[in-house]
């Protein structure tokens, strides 16, 4: 099983990592056949998620990877379901096969002081080399704020840039697995570069329901990393607006979610989890290849 999945790629190996125990990984040469690794691939945590999140242990939740300065940034989430006392960490490699240099918490949300929750971050950086991190899952939806690139902390407070349902929206269905987390059912965001464009792709719905989930990718884009992020329609994001990328089909898949898309040498990839009605409603690796259409829109076909 693949859940939350995302990539890279260093000297002829592609990475990919996942949710699971210390991050769960496999590798492969040629994006078809995964060798999945026994161990977790950052090994022992460092002492200080224990103690910033109570009740994790070592289930790490949607990791990122970036290329930054001839290092690689890794952050990762410790949270327990359907609360938002979490946090997200930062490690530093010169390889992908490590070793990893623990930064610490980059951002900590606590239940009762913050509208948002630090899980499924994103890095990204902009046209002048500035980091950026994006993050959130319900409550108050997608949060954005530069990162320093020498302390790993926020620069600013986060903005809110994706919303599921505008504020106050009394139509949301109510939701079926967190009373805690609300209506506002949008997480994962990921941002991808393309074209002049900063891409914001955010899964909207529940995922981890098996057979039962109905996640679902939408996507809206910027000249400014800042935002507003604007869907096809012309929609801001902040306000629920999504340009559908990939969903269920009901016959392979009856959900896919939690997203990544790369550049690679033979084009651009998308990737998610989805919930295959043949392997019994578990999350498995969805990889297919962007199609831009002519006005600029990802295109990605189950």
């Amino acid at each position: 099983m693949v859940h939350d999945p995302v990539m890279a790629y260093e000297d002829g190996t592609y990475y990919l990592l996942s949710t699971g125990r210390g991050i769960q990984w496999a590798r492969s040469a040629d994006l078809r056949t995964w060798e999945v690794q026994p161990e977790s691939f950052i090994g022992a945590l460092p002492a200080w998620t224990r103690d910033s999140v109570s009740g994790f242990t070592d289930h790490v939740w949607a990791p990122d990877l970036l290329r930054m300065r001839n290092r690689w940034l890794l952050t990762y989430s410790c949270s327990t379901f359907g609360r938002n006392t979490s946090a997200i960490g930062l490690m530093t490699a010169p390889r992908l096969s490590g070793p990893w240099t623990d930064r610490g918490c980059v951002v900590r949300s606590e239940s009762g002081r913050d509208e948002w929750n630090a899980i499924d971050s994103s890095l990204a950086l902009d046209d002048d080399g500035r980091l950026w991190m994006a993050w959130g899952s319900f409550w108050d939806g997608i949060q954005l704020a530069p990162v320093d690139t020498a302390t790993y902390q926020l620069l600013t407070a986060p903005q809110t840039v994706a919303r599921r349902h505008r504020p106050g929206d009394t139509t949301a269905a109510e939701n079926p697995t967190s009373k805690y987390a609300g209506r506002n059912a949008i997480e994962a965001p990921f941002l991808f570069r393309h074209d002049g464009y900063y891409y914001l792709f955010v899964s909207w719905d529940y995922c981890c329901r098996g057979a039962k989930s109905n996640y679902r990718v939408v996507v809206g884009r910027s000249r400014d990393i800042e935002g507003p992020y604007i869907d096809r329609e012309g929609q801001p994001m902040l306000f629920g607006g999504g340009t559908p990328v990939i969903s269920g089909d009901g016959i392979r898949f009856e959900a896919a979610g939690h997203s990544a898309a790369y550049s690679f040498s033979d084009g651009d990839h998308f990737i998610c989890h989805g919930y295959s009605n043949a392997h019994g409603g578990h999350s498995i690796l969805i990889d297919r290849r962007i199609e831009w259409t002519e006005d600029g829109w990802p295109k990605v076909t189950l």
